[in-house]
């Protein structure tokens, strides 16, 4: 095994970049290997797959756990799954440490990660599929020789980064085709289905699928980024030269406890929600900006950022949550961190924020403005700073329909924020033109 076999290995397995460290003694199995200190950017890069809070007792020993599909390569470019493999989220410092990755793996570099050796290299790639890939080389070897000769190398944290050949530049394909969409000018509203079939759509919140629909992004439910590892979000503009002024919507995730979850959502919208403001009968709403440390005047719930230090902008208790609590302290609704973290992180790492115009008169139309907001590196702790200072409010609109008879239902739980205020959520902000 040399470099260039190894950078073909990682790039016939789907990835676009090679994340190398060098290891220190106490990067091993048994005292687990540190990834990552004062961030969870990396988060943005390795996937995961699923987060538990560890029940440790003492708040010097919370932390995170997060399930990887991690497998290692061999030498002989076989590749083998290491199935207990993850990572280990300690919100104190903050810092992310690596374990679990020799247990039933049969290719496991076990000689190796089990000792105390100095300036061993780890190598880390994660594929279009979301396994993430590692390939361990011993200080003396070939590899190492070779590495230690590669020349202006990024870093990102505590790695190294090799830039593999790309078939396509993804940034600029998205750039290209918001090019071409602000260059149709009016578009008629609409969607696509699961089929990618084009409908009409005549709802209010049209804007969104209709971009996706040019870029022939389906409508979906999931914690992934939509049009080639971006996400993309449209928002409504009086007019293309103020975008900083707009609402946007970040998120849209379900409540994970309290009486929502336990009681169901008929039973919150009934305690908490109020008669339709329009007179429309046999409805009720529950709505409104629910901002953190705020009394809500109509639904008399105040949001809490619960476990978490605004002043350092960390995690204090990992099983810390958003709370709306009423005004006997019951907790209405709530969204642990676990849960928002898991899809914050990998969903928002690169987003994309499009202006719109819109008309109504006659059918719905929708047009796309030529500067674009672009957002790379985010961190779940960056997002919580917001909540606590109020940039960033809870704002939903959730009925009941037909309450005496057939009642039913509509969801929404909405995380909103001015797009003034984005660049705050992400180390990297640029306004792009896309006409230039």
């Amino acid at each position: 095994m040399n470099l260039k076999n190894l950078k073909t290995l990682f790039i016939n397995n789907g990835c676009d970049e090679i994340y190398v460290k060098k290891l220190s003694p106490n990067d091993n199995s048994k005292n687990q290997v540190y990834l990552a200190y004062g961030s969870w950017e990396l988060l943005n890069i390795l996937p995961i797959k699923e987060i538990t809070v560890d029940e440790a007792g003492e708040w010097e020993k919370e932390r995170f756990k997060a399930k990887i599909d991690f497998s290692w390569i061999s030498d002989d470019g076989n590749i083998f799954p290491a199935p207990h493999s993850q990572l280990i989220l300690y919100p104190k410092y903050p810092e992310i440490r690596f374990s679990g990755f020799l247990l039933g793996s049969k290719g496991a570099p076990s000689k190796l990660m089990t000792q105390r050796l100095a300036n061993r290299l780890l190598f880390i790639g994660v594929s279009k599929s979301g396994t993430v890939l590692g390939y361990a080389t011993h200080p003396n070897s070939e590899i190492a020789k070779e590495f230690a000769q590669e020349k202006n190398l990024e870093e990102y944290g505590v790695f190294s980064v090799i830039e593999l050949p790309q078939t396509a530049n993804n940034r600029l394909i998205l750039l290209q085709e918001l090019a071409r969409i602000h260059n149709l000018g009016w578009i008629n509203s609409k969607r696509l289905d699961s089929g990618s079939n084009i409908l009409p759509c005549r709802a209010s919140n049209c804007g969104g699928y209709t971009l996706e629909a040019e870029l022939g992004v389906k409508p979906n439910g999931y914690s992934e980024p939509d049009f080639m590892g971006w996400e993309i979000k449209q928002f409504g503009v009086k007019n293309f030269e103020n975008i900083n002024s707009s609402v946007i919507t970040l998120m849209t995730p379900e409540p994970t406890d309290g009486l929502y979850k336990s009681e169901g959502t008929e039973y919150f919208i009934k305690t908490y929600g109020y008669p339709d403001k329009l007179g429309r009968p046999d409805r009720m709403n529950f709505g409104g900006v629910h901002k953190a440390g705020e009394l809500h005047p109509t639904t008399k719930l105040e949001m809490k950022i619960i476990g978490f230090d605004q002043e350092s902008g960390k995690i204090r208790n990992s099983n810390g949550s958003i709370s709306l609590i009423d005004q006997q302290g019951n907790e209405a609704a709530s969204w642990s961190f676990s849960s928002m973290l898991l899809h914050w992180n990998r969903k928002h790492d690169k987003a994309c924020y499009v202006p719109s115009l819109s008309d109504t008169k006659g059918d719905r139309k929708y047009k796309y403005g030529n500067n674009v907001i672009l957002g790379t590196g985010t961190d779940f702790q960056l997002f919580l700073g917001q909540m606590a200072n109020g940039n960033i409010y809870y704002d939903p609109g959730i009925k009941l329909e037909n309450m005496s008879h057939n009642p039913k239902i509509k969801k929404r739980s909405q995380f909103r924020i001015k797009s003034k205020f984005l660049s705050n959520l992400y180390k990297k902000n640029e306004i792009i033109n896309l006409t230039e």
